[in-house]
């Protein structure tokens, strides 16, 4: 219990307890409905990209699969890797159907891409450095595409 300059009683504390406690309660509430008016509403949206499932925890040595759906009939698709405290790194690419390459960081992962929408990325043997935040992306063919970064002087 914290003293603000003068002594509280043991009556004073317990009422100033019950408060905080409805306080804390009715703000949960509150927060418990915004995040689940959140939710309703990403619903609602349609978002043109799905990647499923959402979160995936395997024991190593298994497989894994992860999916990723897009409505917008794009050519390009990516899967990209982001570990803690790093950026993305491009894991694989796809300029159509059955037609993939490498990335950055293909190692341990294939991919597959039979139809236009759906592009797989596989992890034939999950290891604990693979534990990361994975996302798929997608967009229209461009004329000067490339997955290359930009080259930088070094200082």
């Amino acid at each position: 219990m914290v003293s603000m300059g003068r002594k509280m009683t043991s009556q004073s504390a317990c009422s100033w307890e019950k408060t905080h406690s409805f306080l804390k309660t009715a703000m949960g509430v509150r927060l418990l409905w915004g995040v689940a008016l959140c939710f309703l509403a990403v619903g609602l949206v349609d978002t043109g990209v799905t990647q499923t499932p959402r979160f995936l925890v395997k024991r190593i040595g298994e497989k894994a699969v992860l999916e990723c759906l897009q409505d917008m009939d794009y050519e390009r698709m990516f899967w990209y890797r982001q570990d803690p405290g790093l950026g993305l790194r491009l894991i694989y690419f796809s300029y159509d159907a059955d037609n993939n390459d490498k990335g950055d960081i293909p190692e341990g992962y294939s991919v597959s891409r039979k139809k236009r929408e759906r592009f797989s990325l596989i992890l034939e043997s999950a290891s604990f450095t693979q534990t990361a935040l994975y996302l798929c992306a997608c967009s229209k063919a461009t004329v000067l595409h490339s997955h290359s970064l930009p080259a930088q002087k070094r200082k």
